[in-house]
């Protein structure tokens, strides 16, 4: 799409260069397909030259301008099959691709998107969102003067395309911690057509800081406007009942949200539905053939219900 408001695409990733009228330009295939009327300047990041993945015994750091195909290739690269997988054991790392493949994206979203873009997007079902907040992933927010904070992924979205960015900042970078990687994981998406935009996607984590630790994470996401997290400790580990209740605690009927792409009714019930295979998968291990029911069982593709009159 062009932008003929645009007067200036200035290469640069000095927050104090920003100003009103600005934004900033990563793999730009949201803000292009959208388009703008008041924009007066592209702050362009692709001369950055900022690492698209390092990879350490603390964990992974994902750069804002690393494409989804960079890390969609991450598991298969030397650094983690040698070095992360077999001295650490990283079982997080499977959730890497079903999250990139939950883009149902062309190829040209698939080498342009990039995973600070689709967190600043901050739609309800931006996948590197799921991902990153499900791993408890900490971004890294550039300021003028050469400010910097963090903040957790998981609190970074704030409702449905909004987030934390004050005008002018930057997010540089997502760290995701070797203590999440480490966990073992399960993942189920549905949405309402086969290529469907995710209606629902939620990310559980078996583990924790130490070994032979069992607390559960539950990170839900796509069914919200924003993620929501549910932590349970190893000594106080939900049945269902348990986790059905933590879930009405924790996600307020307004906050499921509502769009084309599935009622709240029906994301509110198949929350409940994954939620409760992932606590099986995770704790019940006799249970564990249930994770193609995610995409194959009775209910899939899922039946919109009726919306209740008012």
């Amino acid at each position: 799409m062009d932008m003929n408001t645009i007067e200036a695409v200035v290469p640069t990733t000095d927050p104090a260069d920003w100003r009103e009228g600005d934004a900033w330009l990563a793999g730009g295939t949201m803000l292009f397909s959208y388009g703008s009327a008041v924009l007066k300047r592209l702050l362009d990041l692709g001369s950055a030259g900022w690492p698209a993945i390092k990879v350490g015994p603390e964990g992974i750091e994902l750069a804002a301008t690393a494409t989804i195909a960079e890390l969609y290739a991450l598991p298969d690269q030397p650094v983690v099959r040698e070095y992360a997988v077999k001295e650490y054991g990283w079982p997080g790392l499977d959730l890497v691709r079903p999250c990139c493949d939950s883009f149902v994206a062309s190829f040209k979203v698939w080498n342009m998107s990039t995973v600070g873009g689709n967190l600043c997007t901050s739609l309800p079902a931006g996948p590197m969102i799921s991902l990153c907040a499900g791993l408890d992933g900490t971004a890294t927010i550039l300021g003028p003067g050469g400010s910097s904070r963090t903040v957790p992924v998981a609190e970074f979205v704030v409702g449905d395309g909004r987030n934390v960015l004050a005008p002018g900042e930057l997010l540089r970078s997502i760290h995701l911690p070797a203590s999440a990687l480490a966990s073992k994981a399960a993942f189920r998406r549905l949405s309402l057509s086969n290529l469907g935009r995710s209606g629902v996607l939620l990310i559980g984590r078996l583990g924790g800081p130490n070994a032979g630790e069992k607390a559960l994470v539950l990170t839900i996401t796509a069914a919200t406007r924003r993620p929501v997290q549910l932590r349970f400790t190893a000594g106080d580990l939900p049945d269902a009942s348990q986790l059905a209740a933590a879930i009405d605690d924790a996600v307020p009927e307004a906050l499921y949200h509502d769009d084309i792409h599935g009622l709240p009714e029906w994301r509110r019930d198949m929350t409940y539905r994954l939620a409760e295979e992932i606590r099986a998968e995770l704790l019940d291990p006799p249970n564990e053939g249930g994770a193609e029911a995610a995409v194959s069982g009775d209910f899939w593709p899922p039946q919109r219900p009726a919306r209740k009159e008012a």
